[in-house]
């Protein structure tokens, strides 16, 4: 499109935004160059120039379009964003050769916007901004025009494409990226110590004036902070700021466009700044010196009081640690630190000497140091981080019960001491200044039996019951002592007695010796070693004396040989001995302790004579030995328990293969069954006739089988073998029908009725007492033999 030849006309409101356009690109960039000169709305605003005869465009049929008269070619517009004017904003004039003003030229416009934000008026080509603009939304638009015959549609001329711009204007303030910024900073930093970083941008265009650029100064925290004007540092502007004064701080730091100049927009943020606590206060006690009351019965590690020392600083910082530098009762007390209250704990000490007592001394004085546990070596010029106080105790008098002289008390007494026979004494007294008097008792839940007693006055402890070193060698026993006036205040003291041996048991064998001599023995033969015991206790040891009683020394048939070391070996006098003239010999032998006084014993030794092989095995030893024997040993016990066992197994044993014995056939032989068939050429009387046999029998079998009868066993028959009269046969039948066959008749036999249908045979045999049964029916002949 060319613009018009003869000069565009302005109105006088594109004169009025010609001028504010001047005013405003006549601010310099931020990157100091000028703003492009104003130009004019028109076609002619932005063009190129061009050769007269150059291709501009296609017609609506794609033929290309030449001209002969175009001087000039436009390619962008420009429009101030946030208009406020009532009427629409005008942006510029399209203008077409083509148009011959007589209102056939129509004009188009297309692209972003088009007919939303931009439209333009078809007949003179005006284009207008319906809405107020936004550069920071939008920056520019891209919108494409053309001219056609409002008649036929034909394009005037080919689509051009053009740009509108946005001019910015300030219109946006700067922004912090945080509404609230946090930072802590050590208390006592010096000037210049770096907080926090502040950061604030602009939406306006920071290329173009200076509509972006920020300035940060700081309105509230002077003067303890500072604000770097560019980068918006936080610095501190005070050295040594204590917490302990003043903790938090609330910094106000403003960003201004426009290079801060008069007219800028701003934006403002809060800077919450903590001073962090850092050891530079020593801890001090509150008070110089302390006072507490302990009683004398106070148990190990009991409390006696509470220090406390004040930190100004926190945290770590402020955690303390006590200790005790000097005192006039060494070991007598400790002091530790609470860690959740930071005092200091003064206590009876777990592990000392002597217990407190207020008869010995009443007052202590101790001095304690406190100091912090974290130092910082930057603020040890300034004063010592630590303090001192004096602590006084005082020790209350409280009524204590007696004390024994001793923790404990060892005895000893002979066990043959008469009664009332003092073995020993204890002795209590009241530690309290009064020095009431103590009387002495037994707990009986020691000394059960009452074996002792104690005096009650002077605590004497004496026999009360004759002794037994044998029964109990020791005795332990609790006194105790309570005081007159005061009941409740008792103490208890353990005595050990020892009950020391005296000799008053004669010594015995050793065990129950189970001798024997074999009838091949010979003379001075050892048969047994016996050995004694003695259940006193002399202090030297034992020492037996064996001996043969003096009554069987005249006739003895075995000697005693003392060993001299507590045993004796017992030897035959003769060559051979009889068990049948006599089986068992006594023999008295005399154990003597040596001791004094000596007590002594007379044991009867039993031996058996027995008959042993050659190398003096026992065999076989008379019943009467066996019997004279104080009882059965363990294996013979035993033995006897295992016959027994044996002997039941057996019978068991025998009575279950006698159960499970197979049973024999019912038919032995086929002699058995010649023994039984009767020949009897009568016939029967058929299955009607049921005088002679039970013909249920014969059909079920399985009941003959249950109701059989053993044959190891003589059964008692079902019914008396009765002879019932049986009529005699017909005259003319055959002497030969009708005989059982059997030679000795020891059967006899009954049938049925003579019918012409079969006959029926039952029989029975004395002799093997069993029955027999023969039926004949049709031919057929059924035999059953019932035992």
């Amino acid at each position: 499109m060319a613009g018009n030849r003869k000069g565009a006309w302005l109105t006088p409101a594109l004169y009025l935004y010609a001028a504010l356009l001047i005013v405003q690109l006549a601010v310099p960039s931020a990157d100091g160059s000028q703003a492009p000169p104003p130009q004019r709305r028109t076609a002619s605003a932005g063009a190129r120039r061009v050769g007269a005869q150059g291709l501009t465009g296609t017609d609506a049929k794609g033929v290309p379009l030449r001209r002969s008269k175009r001087g000039w070619m436009w390619n962008h517009f420009y429009l101030l964003e946030e208009y406020t004017g009532t009427d629409m904003q005008y942006v510029g004039k399209l203008h077409s050769d083509g148009d011959r003003g007589d209102g056939s030229a129509r004009y188009v416009l297309t692209g972003e916007g088009a007919g939303s934000l931009f439209r333009i008026d078809e007949k003179s080509g005006d284009i207008h901004a319906t809405k107020r603009l936004d550069r920071e939304e939008k920056a520019y638009y891209i919108l494409r025009a053309k001219a056609v015959d409002r008649f036929t549609n034909e394009a005037l001329e080919g689509e051009s494409e053009f740009v509108i711009k946005i001019h910015d204007i300030n219109d946006n303030e700067p922004r912090f990226t945080k509404d609230l910024y946090m930072a802590r900073v050590p208390e006592m930093s010096d000037m210049g110590t770096s907080v926090i970083q502040v950061t604030a941008t602009d939406a306006d265009d920071s290329t173009y004036g200076n509509s972006a650029k920020v300035v940060y100064s700081i309105l509230e925290g002077q003067p303890y902070f500072s604000v770097d004007a560019e980068t918006g540092l936080v610095k501190t502007a005070l050295p040594g700021m204590d917490r302990e004064l003043k903790e938090n701080y609330q910094v106000v730091i403003q960003a201004k466009d426009m290079g801060g100049q008069m007219g800028g927009l701003s934006g403002t943020t809060t800077v919450s700044i903590t001073l962090s606590d850092v050891n530079d206060n020593p801890p001090r006690f509150t008070k110089s010196l302390y006072e507490f009351r302990v009683p004398e019965t106070a148990d190990l590690g009991a409390t006696v009081g509470l220090l406390r020392a004040l930190d100004a600083d926190i945290g770590e910082n402020a955690e303390m640690e006590y200790r005790i530098i000097s005192s006039d009762g060494p070991g007598m007390f400790d002091v530790f630190t609470n860690k959740s209250t930071q005092e200091g704990v003064i206590v009876v000490r777990r592990v000392r000497k002597r217990p407190l007592d207020f008869e010995r001394k009443r007052q202590y004085s101790l001095r304690v140091q406190v100091e912090n546990v974290h130092l910082n070596p930057r603020f040890f010029a300034a004063a010592p981080f630590r303090d001192d106080a004096t602590v006084k105790v005082q020790v209350e008098d409280v009524d204590e019960p007696p004390v024994f002289e001793r923790p404990s008390y060892v005895m000893e007494v002979k066990e043959d001491a008469a009664r009332s026979t003092v073995i020993g004494s204890v002795s209590a007294s009241d530690p309290d200044a009064l020095h009431n008097p103590v009387r002495y008792s037994i707990d009986r839940r020691t000394d059960m039996d009452r074996v002792f007693n104690v005096h009650a006055g002077n605590g004497s402890v004496f026999v009360l019951r004759e002794l037994d070193r044998e029964e109990a060698a020791w005795h332990n026993i609790s006194i105790i002592a309570t005081e007159f006036n005061a009941p409740r205040q008792m103490t208890r003291v353990p005595v050990f007695i020892r009950i020391l041996d005296v000799n008053d048991n004669a010594p015995t064998f050793a065990t129950n010796y189970e001798t024997f001599v074999c009838e091949n023995a010979r003379a001075n033969q050892r048969i047994q070693t016996v050995s004694a015991s003695d259940p006193d206790n002399p202090i030297g040891g034992h020492r037996f004396v064996f001996s043969l009683a003096p009554e069987a020394s005249g006739k003895a048939n075995f000697s005693v040989r003392d060993n001299k070391d507590n045993t004796a070996w017992i030897l035959t006098r003769r060559n051979s001995y009889l068990n049948l003239q006599r089986s068992v010999y006594l023999v008295p032998v005399v154990i003597s302790d040596g001791e004094y006084p000596m007590l002594s014993s007379t044991n009867t030794l039993t031996v058996r004579v027995c008959t042993c092989d050659r190398d003096g095995n026992m065999q076989l030893c008379n019943a009467e030995a066996l019997a004279a024997r104080a009882g059965l040993s363990t294996g013979a016990l035993v033995a006897i328990l295992l016959c027994s066992i044996i002997l039941l197994m057996i019978v068991v044993l025998f009575a279950a293969l006698r159960r499970q014995r197979k049973k024999e056939p019912l038919i032995i032989s086929k002699e058995d069954v010649r023994d039984n068939v009767v020949s009897y050429n009568d016939e029967g009387g058929g299955e009607e006739d049921t005088q002679a046999f039970d013909i249920g029998t014969l059909r079920n079998p399985e009941a003959i089988e249950e109701s059989k009868q053993r044959r190891d066993i003589a059964p008692e028959p079902f019914y008396p073998p009765v002879r019932r009269p049986v009529p005699p046969p017909p005259p003319a039948r055959d002497p030969g029908h009708g005989h059982n066959g059997d030679e000795e008749g020891a059967g006899e036999w009954e049938r049925g009725d003579d019918t012409t249908e079969g006959f029926d045979v039952l029989t029975f045999d004395e002799r093997k007492r069993t029955h027999s049964y023969l039926r004949a029916e049709m031919g057929i002949v059924y035999f059953f033999w019932v035992e």
